[in-house]
């Protein structure tokens, strides 16, 4: 219904700014019902130009953009506190644990977003899907056997059942009621009390031990994973891009290894594109240059 908010939560830091904005852009470009769009943004310290970039989105849509600083919140760092982390994997994932606790209890209902993906139908079908009284709604990892098996799937036998359902933790439709009520620190605690946490895949495998077999499992059209240009045809939802090339890649377009990547190209905006493949490339050598 026109009018009535859709909530959106992303997290993200300042080396992925541009990919935020360009997801964000591509579910305005996507609804005529851009105005309703709330967007949750859980980040780490922005510049004040990126911090500009991001705010396009109001300006042009008439969105709503809600900051949520993490390096300022006491809770959030006590929460992270011993997770594992990876330069894929940088603390802020784990906002999307905290959803729960950060977001306003007015919030009855969010959809989580991972900021590599790029959104092609109107969201608002997604975030009005009946959840048929599950806590969460989800698309199954189509190579899930390997992310908990790895070599030979044979580890992590006692932590998962191979033949059970597990979903990708890159979308996520969530009853929020259902999940404060789990008490997501707790349950995060008890997994670390086992003394678990360096055999599971981040934040996405502890979400399928917390909700295992309690989740609903959505059309795949809605996370596709693995997004590269063989999905261009099937005419997904909402693309995921989860290959090591990425469609903010210069030759992306030109490979053809991301779906739709030069399409992505106009909604990030060449601007901001080449803008964001100078960061990149600058952030780079910077390393290179720290190790030598």
């Amino acid at each position: 219904m026109s009018g009535t908010p859709i909530h959106i939560a992303l997290t993200f830091d300042d080396n992925f700014w541009a990919p935020a904005y360009a997801l964000m852009r591509s579910i305005c470009l996507s609804s005529h019902r851009h105005a309703d769009m709330v967007f949750h943004l859980l980040h780490l310290p922005l510049t004040a130009e990126h911090l500009a970039d991001l705010r396009r989105i109001e300006s042009e849509f008439g969105a709503t953009l809600i900051w949520y600083d993490l390096s300022q919140n006491v809770a959030f760092d006590a929460f992270v506190a011993g997770l594992p982390t990876s330069t894929q994997w940088p603390k802020v994932v784990y906002g999307r644990l905290m959803l729960g606790t950060l977001l306003p209890t007015t919030i009855e209902r969010v959809i989580y977003l991972d900021c590599d993906m790029m959104v092609r139908d109107p969201i608002e079908q997604l975030f009005e899907i009946d959840l048929e009284g599950f806590p969460l709604g989800a698309v199954r990892d189509s190579v899930h056997p390997f992310i908990v098996g790895k070599r030979d799937m044979v580890q992590n036998r006692d932590l998962f059942n191979y033949a059970d359902p597990y979903f990708n933790s890159g979308m996520l439709l969530i009853d929020l009621v259902a999940w404060r009520a789990l008490d997501m620190g707790a349950q995060v605690k008890a997994l670390a009390d086992r003394g678990i946490m360096s055999r599971l895949y981040y934040d996405q495998d502890m979400l399928n031990r917390i909700f295992r077999n309690n989740w609903l499992a959505l059309n795949w059209r809605w996370n596709t994973i693995d997004a590269n240009a063989a999905h261009e045809g099937l005419n997904p939802a909402i693309f995921h891009y989860t290959r090591k090339s990425k469609p903010w890649g210069i030759l992306s377009g030109i490979l053809h290894s991301s779906a739709h990547a030069r399409f992505y190209r106009h909604v990030m905006t060449n601007e901001l594109f080449y803008r964001f493949a100078r960061h990149r490339w600058l952030r780079w050598w910077k390393k290179l240059l720290r190790l030598g």
